[in-house]
């Protein structure tokens, strides 16, 4: 078809799929209600917010079981409006709004073996049902659920029909504000922010059942709340995002936002907590991140870094950061339509003239850019509907 013909249908069909998204699902809104840089405001910002585009309850770990086994944890929670998205012509807005999306994964270290799993849900009929409180701190798809009492995060996520986890998590430290100033800022870029923070020692106890065995474990945990409504440019291409938690009792969190020639951005930032909770905010000119080796996925062919230095001069902080699996790769194509490396590592060096080890989970993104050419099937069926698809109709 010419090129002449093919833009005036899809505005015609743009025109008349918005007109009648407003008239099924209302008209989409700007998700701006003049909040966007306001201070973080405890236990509130917990709770999930009518107007944030979009918000994720984050939590990864390191545990141990009273048999000596170790193994990692990720457990994120997200809520998207969906107002301002669109699968080429179709407003996302006639699918779903708003749409709940979480994924599980545990490392295996013991076994050497690294499994995870993605659910979504609009709470349509066929769907698991789904659920991000406003009035108070719970979360929920299917039988994945997070929820608060007295202070305590109680976690519980299943894998399969053979895997079932279950935590208890009670931070020992002040909430860290991420950002700017102290604030609880992320700046994404220039003028579009977030509010970020993060409990960055949280005292873990559980039960994880493998194969019909139970065993009791403890541990330390980490958990990252962001909400906010910001636009994606151009010149953002992905992240590394690297939380430390240090035999010393300090924890360091960094992050490097890259540009589309792979270069950290400026709004790159961290977060510095003490032995004591003080935290310190750290400009992109206050540490220094250089990966030492690459992983190729013999899943997705993505090309990722593995394997880090990582220095802050001014807590005389330098250490090597080091996977212990080098495939810890999750394809949530089905439901946040992205690729990312998300791991267990081992930390070790000099922090304040004393040696020390520690722990820190690791996640990469954009290494893969597949989500550049968004599937509408592969979201609405899943990664393998799409792949038989293509291998029938090429």
């Amino acid at each position: 078809m010419s090129t002449n013909l093919v833009e005036p249908l899809e505005n015609f069909a743009t025109t008349v799929l918005d007109r009648l998204a407003d008239v099924v699902v209302g008209e989409a809104s700007t998700l701006r209600d003049g909040t966007e840089h306001a201070g973080v405001l405890l236990p509130r910002d917990l709770y999930a917010h009518r107007n944030a585009q979009t918000e994720w309850w984050y939590y990864t770990g390191h545990m141990q079981t009273a048999a000596g086994r170790r193994f990692g944890f990720e457990l994120v929670f997200f809520k998207r409006r969906t107002d301002l998205d669109r699968f080429g012509v179709v407003p996302l807005r006639l699918i779903a709004n708003p749409l709940y999306l979480a994924h599980f994964a545990i490392t295996d270290e013991s076994r050497r073996r690294f499994r995870y799993s993605h659910r979504k849900s609009a709470n349509g009929v066929f769907d698991l049902p789904a659920a991000a409180s406003m009035e108070k701190y719970f979360l929920r798809l299917g039988n994945w659920t997070v929820r608060e009492v007295n202070g305590v995060h109680l976690l519980r996520a299943t894998l399969g029909d053979d895997l079932i986890f279950e935590a208890a998590l009670k931070s020992s430290k002040p909430a860290a504000l991420n950002g700017q100033e102290g604030v609880g800022v992320s700046f994404k870029d220039a003028g579009e922010a977030s509010r970020y923070f993060s409990f960055t020692r949280m005292e873990a106890e559980g039960k994880i059942t493998w194969h019909g065995a139970t065993e009791e474990f403890t541990g330390l945990a980490w958990m990252d709340r962001e909400f906010g409504t910001w636009r994606t440019t151009e010149n953002q291409k992905g992240w590394d995002w690297f939380s430390l938690q240090l035999e010393t009792g300090a924890e360091v969190m960094v992050y490097h936002l890259r540009n589309s020639r792979g270069e950290p951005s400026p709004f790159s930032s961290g977060t510095y907590v003490d032995a004591a909770g003080r935290q310190t905010h750290l400009s992109r000119e206050d540490f220094m991140l250089e990966a030492n080796g690459h992983w190729e996925s013999p899943h997705t062919q993505a090309v990722y870094p593995s394997g880090w230095r990582l220095r802050v001069p001014r807590f005389g902080l330098d250490v090597a950061v080091t996977p212990v699996l080098k495939d810890q790769e999750l394809d949530t194509r089905g439901t946040t339509m992205i690729v990312y490396w998300e791991g267990v590592c081992t930390v070790a060096g000099q922090h304040a003239a004393q040696t020390t080890e520690g722990r820190a989970y690791v996640e990469l993104v954009g290494y893969d850019r597949s989500h550049e050419q968004p599937s509408l099937s592969a979201f609405l069926f899943g990664n393998s509907f799409e792949r038989g698809w293509r291998s029938i109709f090429g």
